[in-house]
């Protein structure tokens, strides 16, 4: 219980005090004297002294006792200071964040690493029809604040989107066996039933992502049984795993939007197309006022339609995936 001693008996009301009395209180007691909250308010130091009296008037309560040549806070004081440093401490926030947003000039993207790779090839036609904007992309699998952290826009997957306040799909991609040529040299590969039979990757989940489609949910939509055989190595994430298939290690179920280029590049190959969908979509998120800035606002133009352009792709089977003839 605070102090009865340290109140003044004098009628008060529930009006806030003078902001400038509660500025100089807050100074007061930060930066631990009269003289020091002068300096950094930039008036003199009876003026301080003089607001000081004026937000204990106001608040019919001693803030403030003297203990020898310095101020300290009285036990009613501590109850206000705690409030008040609170409510300065946001609106300095405040302040540091309409600032960084006046005089920002690139755009930030955050994005999973699975994803980076789509995510450059868009970004890299876009930046040549933009040579004055600079980009920076920064690869996490957690989900960042996007104010707090000064980022424009995020691409998440699936529930992930619902953290943030403004978001819009990409696109649903899909997954396909894939591996690399030379295990193929080892294996005979008719049908969906000799991939199955083969060495297995599987993508496990972790917890920033629900674990995509496994082999045996692949089996079932080709109407066979699921694998008979452990998979050989279960591995998070979908970048690593394809890593393991580009190394020889087996078939991945991978999703076309990361292994597109590998197959273009001959990395890997997909012995079979047969596709089914990821259990969630990608979307793109971004910061409120994001798109107040116009190049943010003509990158989520293209990013839109760069996810609706993968999303034909992911969905349109009768233009395989193979090798360029010149890779």
């Amino acid at each position: 219980m605070p102090d009865q001693s340290h109140e003044i008996p004098d009628g008060g009301d529930n009006a806030l005090p003078p902001v400038r009395a509660i500025q100089a209180f807050e100074a007061i007691v930060r930066r631990g004297s009269v003289a020091a909250a002068a300096d950094e308010l930039g008036v003199s130091s009876g003026a301080v002294s003089q607001q000081l009296r004026k937000i204990e008037r106001e608040l019919n309560v001693r803030l403030m006792k003297r203990d020898g040549r310095s101020l300290t806070l009285t036990s009613w004081g501590r109850v206000y200071y705690e409030q008040v440093r609170a409510a300065f401490d946001q609106l300095r926030r405040a302040q540091h964040r309409l600032q960084v947003a006046r005089t920002k000039q690139g755009v930030v993207i955050s994005t999973p690493p699975s994803l980076a790779s789509w995510l450059q090839r868009t970004l890299l036609e876009w930046s040549l029809e933009n040579p004055t904007v600079s980009l920076r992309v920064i690869g996490a699998d957690s989900e960042p604040s996007l104010l707090d952290e000064g980022i424009d826009f995020r691409l998440c997957y699936g529930t992930n989107a619902r953290r943030h306040d403004r978001f819009s799909e990409l696109f649903r991609d899909t997954i396909v066996p894939a591996c690399a040529p030379k295990l193929l040299r080892g294996l005979t590969v008719r049908n969906e039933v000799d991939i199955l039979a083969g060495p297995l990757i599987e993508i496990d989940g972790d917890k920033w992502h629900r674990a995509p489609p496994s082999w045996s949910d692949w089996a079932w939509s080709c109407g066979l049984p699921p694998p008979r055989q452990e998979s050989r190595l279960v591995v998070s994430p979908a970048g690593t795993a394809i890593d393991a298939a580009i190394g020889g290690a087996g078939f991945v179920l991978g999703p076309v939007s990361i292994i597109a280029d590998h197959v273009r590049q001959g990395r890997l190959t997909v012995p079979i197309d047969r596709r089914i969908d990821l259990n969630e979509p990608y979307f793109l998120a971004w910061e409120r006022n994001a798109l107040d800035r116009r190049p943010c606002a003509d990158l989520r133009h293209a990013l839109i339609a760069a996810g609706r352009a993968q999303q034909r792709t992911c969905i349109d089977s009768t233009t395989p995936l193979t090798a360029d003839t010149d890779a």
